[in-house]
């Protein structure tokens, strides 16, 4: 597919522009970004992994009526999505201690929390995506109160649905992080699943030995972030056992752009 006029560029996926109305294609880089992209590094591949673990959770949500903005998987590193206005909100779902939450309450990391958790962060690099209550989002106007429930409902389905898909492949899903965006019928906007799921936005840990199979690895400098991912994607079935193929691909593919 000829190259499209580029609509954004964010850490990890840059946007073109689509080839009907309404339609988006969605890049997948291998750039790394950590702590508010304080930290930055690549990881030789992640993109092509993240497209294709997301085509495969998305797929599998719109299965159960999870309403989404994927269409299909156009190659190695990009999609067709739905064009949707994105709502300024990230929503982590918190199954397990880890992370920001561990530091903000004085936490044992990986310690199984009483209930799960949504919590709202304000989409805003400069502020450092700031924590925001229910209260906060109403009065800015950035989502309304239909919309979020809505957005909660959608985020505990994933978080039920995604517990038992991971579970049955020896992962525990600790916490992971959702993005939404409005869509519009006529009239009417609905609310839809948007950006990714991958190990970019996720917290895996292996069931029997707690390895981390995430971008953890990058922000704690454990090493071993492509067959972190690799790992993730062959346990799902999108990469055989000891199948290379995805990323001898990629290597290919830069060893001629070089040339």
């Amino acid at each position: 597919m000829s190259r499209r006029r580029q609509i954004y560029e964010g850490k990890a996926k840059i946007l073109y522009e689509g080839p009907e109305p309404g339609t988006l294609i969605q890049y997948f880089k291998d750039d790394a970004t950590a702590f508010n992209a304080q930290k930055k590094g690549t990881i030789s591949g992640k993109g092509v992994l993240n497209n294709r673990i997301s085509e495969h959770v998305f797929t599998l949500l719109a299965g159960i009526g999870v309403p989404t903005h994927f269409i299909r998987r156009l190659n190695m590193r990009e999609q067709l999505i739905r064009q949707a206005e994105i709502i300024p909100i990230e929503v982590v779902v918190r199954n397990v201690a880890a992370g920001s939450i561990v530091k903000r309450l004085g936490l044992e990391e990986g310690s199984q929390l009483p209930r799960t958790i949504i919590e709202y962060y304000y989409k805003d690099d400069a502020l450092g995506d700031p924590m925001v209550a229910d209260e906060h989002i109403a009065c800015f106007g950035w989502a309304s109160q239909e919309e979020m429930h809505d957005i909660a409902d959608m985020a505990i389905r994933v978080n039920d649905f995604m517990c038992g898909l991971f579970a049955g492949i020896g992962i525990r899903l600790v916490d992971f992080k959702l993005e939404f965006g409005r869509v519009f019928e006529n009239d009417y906007a609905r609310v839809i699943l948007a950006d990714e799921i991958s190990p970019d936005g996720c917290r895996l840990w292996d069931m029997a030995t707690n390895e981390k199979l995430d971008k953890d690895r990058f922000r704690q400098d454990l090493g071993g972030e492509v067959e972190a991912y690799q790992e993730v994607a062959r346990r799902l079935g999108l990469l055989p056992e000891g199948d290379t193929t995805v990323l001898d691909m990629e290597k290919h593919r830069k060893s001629r752009t070089k040339k």
